[in-house]
């Protein structure tokens, strides 16, 4: 798809991290931009900045969670620009569980699937058909993670099956949109390859009360800072992908219609690799063996 000024691109989770490096590359193009957040007051900033840059911009707080406030998003951004050509479902939580998988709140799951699946469902249904019936050259990208769609982290379960279900439903859309014959490019986005310097951390400053724990936490939320700390202390090297670098790699992959925008690494290759060699072989995963398993915090 060729990305020219005028277009319009919708991005979820527009306020910060990820979401907010795609509206300023896609400002930067000279595309009309429609920001999606659910933190009001980093919305309006953002929304502020944007415009002070004399790009054309429209904000609108949205749960991604409830069907009906996608829904009015894409109200919104049809009747502000009559178009939306490009769609990135972007807006995650990390679920914050705690200890094994059988000891987790089932609202941690509740919430990180009403955000990070339900989200990017949501989003497919309230622009897909509009942006069919157009009939203009169009494309999806849905924010997945290395730690679910490339390797299964087990020290995030809830988030890396989350991640997981986004790669099988990008996947279906993707067939879906070839079957029409539809001009509208489908793109599954990881992140990475190392560490992003985001929200994700503290998304529970944004978790909705019908979602709050049923119990109280046994341990504080750790943030990046603390988590980065604790990493270096142990002897561990940890690096950072600018976000920057991650938009970049979307609006490339945009233009170029590519289906996996996965940076190149040697370390989620050999992963890859492992997983699928150990599918084909029919063995038992040796490659989650190695993980270290507390029962803290999950990282995502």
């Amino acid at each position: 798809m060729e990305l020219r000024a005028g277009q319009v691109a919708v991005v979820t989770g527009a306020a910060s991290g990820i979401g907010w490096a795609m509206v300023r590359r896609f400002a930067a193009e000279g595309l009309r931009v429609v920001l999606a957040d659910v933190e009001e007051d980093a919305l309006a900033k953002a929304v502020a900045a944007v415009r002070e840059t004399g790009a054309e911009v429209l904000g609108q707080l949205t749960d991604v969670g409830e069907p009906d406030s996608v829904t009015a998003l894409a109200e919104a951004a049809y009747t502000a620009y009559g178009a939306v050509h490009v769609l990135c479902n972007n807006a995650g939580v990390g679920s914050g569980a705690e200890g094994r998988m059988w000891e987790h709140d089932p609202r941690d799951w509740q919430w990180a699937f009403a955000v990070n699946v339900w989200g990017v469902f949501h989003g497919v249904q309230a622009f897909v058909p509009r942006m069919l019936a157009a009939g203009q050259p169009g494309h999806v990208v849905n924010t997945s993670s290395t730690d679910g769609g490339v390797a299964p982290l087990p020290s995030a379960s809830v988030y890396a099956v989350t991640k997981a279900a986004v790669v099988t439903m990008t996947e279906s859309l993707y067939a879906h949109l070839r079957a029409e014959s539809a001009p509208i490019g489908a793109s599954v986005l990881f992140p990475g390859p190392h560490m992003l310097r985001t929200g994700l951390w503290e998304s529970h400053r944004n978790r909705p009360a019908r979602y709050a724990k049923s119990r109280p936490r046994r341990t504080p939320y750790r943030t990046l800072a603390q988590w980065e700390a604790a990493m270096r202390e142990a002897g561990h090297e940890v690096e950072f992908t600018p976000v920057e670098q991650v938009a970049e790699l979307v609006v490339d992959g945009i233009r170029a219609d590519r289906f996996w925008l996965l940076p190149a690494s040697e370390r989620s290759d050999a992963q890859i690799r492992a997983r699928a060699q150990s599918m084909l072989d029919r063995a038992n995963p040796a490659y989650l063996e190695r993980f270290v398993l507390d029962r803290g915090e999950e990282h995502r």
